[in-house]
Formats: C-alpha cells, structure tokens, sequence
C-alpha cells in the first residue's frame, strides 16, 4: 500500500510538471487542451498500471497466485473492485486482497480530484471564469 502511494504521489507529480510546462503555450480555445486532458488521463492510467503491476509481482513473488498472468489478472480486477471472483487468493492471504481494493479505491479517488482540479485550471485559464462554490461539478 505505502509503495502505491509513493508511486502514485511520484507519478501525479510528474504528470503536474509536465502539465506546467505545456499550459504556458496554451493558447485560448484550441484544442491544445483537449491533448492536455488526454496527456493527464493517460499518464494517471499508466500509474494506475504499474501500481497493479506492483501487487501482482508481490502475489506472484510470494506463492499467493500460481504465475504473473493469473496475478497481473487478479490484481487488475481486485485493484478496480471489479471482482469477478474467478481467481482469489489463498485464505492466509486474503486480506492482503482487501487491502488492495482498499488501496485501489483511494488510489482512482486521488486521481479522479487531480483529474478534476486539472480540468479546473485549463477552463479557467480558457475562458477566466471561476465556478461559483458548489457548483464546481456542474449542477444536478
């Protein structure tokens, strides 16, 4: 867990940094932010990735699922809490299971407000009108 956090801090990090770097030649209502948007998306998946990766190395390294392929499987469905229950780890091992679901849900929330706070600052920066408070989402 404290391994995709560290992965996760690093990797949002740099995808910010790159994000700097491209908004000063933003220019106003190009599709430049569109390929922002789609940069950040992509870069967050790719961490979303090798967080997974991380989990299913572990499992494997330590006997918890028979070879990579089934671990990199489990880890995708138990990291995402899809779920689908075909593959599940030995009983001495299933809270590590838990544990990353867990990890997995706080992992996509932190990305889904990065995500959010990005796409924030490009409309601002595109058009210099600001959200009133509660309405940042758009409404219901």
């Amino acid at each position: 867990m404290a391994a995709c956090v560290v992965l996760h801090a690093a990797g949002l990090t740099f995808a910010l940094r790159w994000l700097e770097r491209s908004l000063g030649a933003l220019r106003r209502g190009s599709w430049q932010r569109l390929r922002l948007l789609i940069g950040v998306a992509a870069l967050t998946v790719v961490v979303h990735l090798v967080e997974i990766t991380v989990w299913a190395v572990y499992f494997a390294a330590k006997g918890a699922m028979p070879d990579l392929d089934s671990a990199l499987y489990f880890s995708a469905v138990t990291y995402t809490t899809t779920g689908y229950g075909d593959l599940v780890l030995p009983e001495g091992w299933r809270l590590a299971g838990g544990i990353e679901a867990l990890t997995g849900i706080l992992m996509c929330g932190w990305s889904t407000g990065f995500f959010f706070a990005i796409f924030n600052q490009i409309f601002i920066r595109d058009t210099g009108v600001r959200a009133p408070a509660g309405e940042a989402g758009g409404g219901s």
